[in-house]
């Protein structure tokens, strides 16, 4: 089965591939993924590589019990990165630089350091380097971690504005049910919408080297086919596999992307931006977020929740859906115009009103319709 034809691409390695015995870096199965690189790089092609591994890598190189502590493992991160990629510039050398990306969520979070992951993204293809991309491991707890690679690639792809992700795994693809445990489970080759019933086919973690599995793998793919880019699933172990992409075939499970590509801005918002609070709205108020496009005035917002200020993404709820007993109250998520001290001032006020109040009018809306996403879209 054809994939579309791509320009720019994230390449996601797991640790499985990376370090299989869970104790050192091993070309084993890096190199076919390597020479496929080598290839779309010489086609001028632009390739993005997230690689786990580090802390799989330096295993052995730090004392530590069966279970590691924190410090153990970011003691592991900080020595494994080095050799993950001493491993991977030894493989490229001397046709393409190597350039190392240490990112955490809150890198991702925080809108003018994820512009500037955009922008250093950019410079680094444009001057030909491969970025490789990992969790900063070293620095990273659990509040503050995105907690997969998988996930990892997908803000990646989104902020590089790439047009297809491709996962690297163990297994050929998604199947039917687990291929370990399930003699005849089937590959699914096509993906046309990730919805409840396909998450259902996900299981646990695939290996013991690695932290994802089938669930976070899918979650990727959602995020990426959400915002207009194609991903593929795919056997890493497989040298065949990369023949077949070269090739414009799909050697795993594609999952088709939405045509209806969004705005970056929006992308963000829906799966990277860190809520720093809560608008509740009237029930006027949500029938024109939800059904004219509008944007937020402060005329609708009726309470608000947390303290935040001008910039922040926050929430949106409507009051009506608690009186109503509604399972959910999330009408979207936007960027906010006005401190919640601010707010708290203006709210219910008519937006001609807002200068008299506060002294100066940063706009008639509290949050734009372009700084806006609505909760119906980010599950379609």
């Amino acid at each position: 089965m054809k994939m579309a034809e791509w320009q720019r691409a994230v390449i996601k390695v797991g640790s499985a591939l990376v370090a299989p015995s869970g104790e050192g870096c091993s070309s084993k199965y890096l190199s076919a993924i390597a020479n496929f690189i080598l290839q779309c790089n010489a086609q001028g092609k632009e390739i993005i590589l997230v690689s786990s591994g580090s802390i799989a890598a330096a295993r052995t190189s730090i004392k530590s019990g069966h279970h590691p502590s924190i410090a153990e493992k970011q003691a592991m991160a900080a020595l494994g990165q080095m050799q993950m990629m001493s491993a991977w510039s030894d493989l490229f050398s001397p046709n393409l630089a190597c350039a190392q990306l240490l990112l955490s969520a809150e890198d991702l979070a925080d809108r003018k350091r994820f512009v500037n992951i955009k922008n250093t993204l950019e410079q680094l293809l444009l001057n030909h380097a491969l970025p490789i991309v990992n969790e900063n491991d070293t620095v990273a707890v659990d509040e503050i971690k995105v907690g997969d690679n998988d996930n990892l690639a997908a803000h990646t792809a989104i902020a590089a504005q790439a047009d297809c992700l491709i996962i690297c795994t163990d297994v050929n693809g998604l199947y039917t049910a687990n291929p370990r445990t399930k003699p005849n489970a089937t590959l699914i080759k096509q993906v046309d919408k990730i919805d409840t019933k396909v998450m259902r086919l996900a299981g646990g973690a695939g290996s013991s080297v690695g932290t994802g599995g089938m669930v976070t793998k899918l979650e990727a793919a959602k995020k990426c086919t959400q915002a207009g880019i194609q991903t593929i699933l795919l056997n890493g172990t497989d040298g065949k596999a990369f023949s077949s992409l070269a090739a414009g075939n799909n050697p795993g499970t594609l999952f088709a992307p939405n045509l209806q590509k969004s705005k970056a801005r929006q992308d963000w918002l829906r799966h990277t931006s860190k809520v720093k609070g809560k608008l509740w709205v009237d029930s006027g108020a949500n029938t024109a977020l939800l059904k004219t496009g509008a944007s937020l005035l402060a005329a609708g917002i009726v309470a608000i929740e947390g303290s935040f200020n001008a910039g922040d993404n926050i929430e949106i709820h409507c009051q009506h859906a608690v009186q109503e007993g509604s399972q959910s109250t999330l009408v979207g998520k936007g960027l906010v115009a006005y401190s919640s001290s601010e707010l708290k001032r203006i709210m219910g006020c008519n937006s001609q009103d807002i200068e008299q109040i506060l002294g100066y009018n940063a706009g008639e809306a509290a949050v734009h319709r372009d700084n806006l996403v609505l909760h119906q879209s980010m599950h379609d």
